[in-house]
């Protein structure tokens, strides 16, 4: 490689940083000079609005693509739920680490499930997603808006601004908080935003040292059934504004896809689960992507 050092670009935040730091040590399993370069995003700086009201998604990538595309950086590392769906033009999001746990986590101040939380409890979540998702559980509790790293939603909720949070499993698993946990949702009570537990790793197009280097490091299971669950959120045209999970399994020979999408209300849901052989998750997704856009559609022209 012609480069005598490898730099990395991650968001400052400590849970971004160990997933930094995972592809860094896969890196350095075939390139001895390997950096992390801390970069600060327009996401991080705001923490009080929801993200769809101030740019949506790419609040988190922005300022980190920005570097790559600069050739400030080789590589840039994203949580790729933060991701947008449609990719940056010039770049390549191609790599992807093994999946974390995708499920979902509450953490509340008495340590009570959601099941024995006190109505009108607040619980805080930073999408529309986890609210609506909530909400089909326990409608009689206030959903209200938290934004923040791991750090801050949990101080705040030591503060007692809210009675429990709901949070990824994978970053409370990555900050070893496990003990912090009231309960785990299964995926079928909670189905997961798209790429959730993913840790993405992205270069220039153009970099063919580079792109021949993360080729060794990508998982090839977790990257078929982000396929699968990116070009379902493509076909929808989703964001941060659109509450819509969706989780890729792979099941023997075959990727399975179940998917839901909620009406911007949140009082429709749209549901649909497919599978097909393991080397057609594109259309899998784009397949379920359109059944659900269609159904969707056809509600709102009622």
């Amino acid at each position: 490689m012609k480069s005598k050092k490898i730099i990395i670009g991650s968001r400052g935040s400590k849970l971004a940083l160990i997933y930094a730091e995972r592809a860094k040590t896969k890196i350095l399993e075939f390139f001895s000079n390997v950096d992390i370069k801390k970069i600060t995003t327009s996401g991080d700086i705001n923490q009080k609005d929801r993200l769809s009201e101030i740019g949506g998604k790419g609040l988190f990538s922005k300022q980190i693509e920005n570097e790559l595309l600069s050739k400030k950086i080789d590589v840039a590392v994203h949580a790729l739920k933060d991701m947008p769906s449609d990719e940056t033009e010039d770049l390549l999001t191609n790599c992807f680490l093994k999946r974390n746990d995708p499920r979902e986590v509450l953490i509340s101040n008495n340590n009570y499930p959601i099941k024995d939380l006190k109505p009108n409890s607040i619980v805080g979540t930073s999408s529309f997603r986890r609210e609506f998702q909530l909400k089909k559980i326990r409608s009689d509790i206030n959903y209200k808006l938290i934004r923040g790293n791991v750090d801050t939603r949990l101080n705040k909720l030591n503060e007692k601004l809210y009675d429990a949070v709901i949070l990824s499993y994978a970053g409370i698993q990555s900050l070893k908080l496990d003990q912090k946990i009231s309960q785990i949702f299964s995926t079928k009570e909670i189905i997961p935003s798209v790429g959730q537990g993913v840790v993405a790793l992205q270069c220039r197009k153009n970099d063919s040292e580079i792109i021949e280097l993360l080729e060794k490091i990508n998982h090839k299971l977790t990257n078929i059934c982000v396929m699968a669950e990116r070009q379902f959120l493509k076909i929808l045209e989703g964001d941060c504004e659109t509450a819509v999970g969706a989780i890729a399994n792979i099941e023997g020979k075959n990727i399975a896809l179940e998917a839901e999408l909620f009406s911007i209300d949140g009082k429709q849901r749209f549901y649909h689960k497919a599978s097909k052989d393991i080397n057609s998750a594109f259309e899998l997704g784009t397949e379920v992507g359109e059944i659900l856009k269609k159904e969707s559609n056809n509600s709102y022209k009622r």
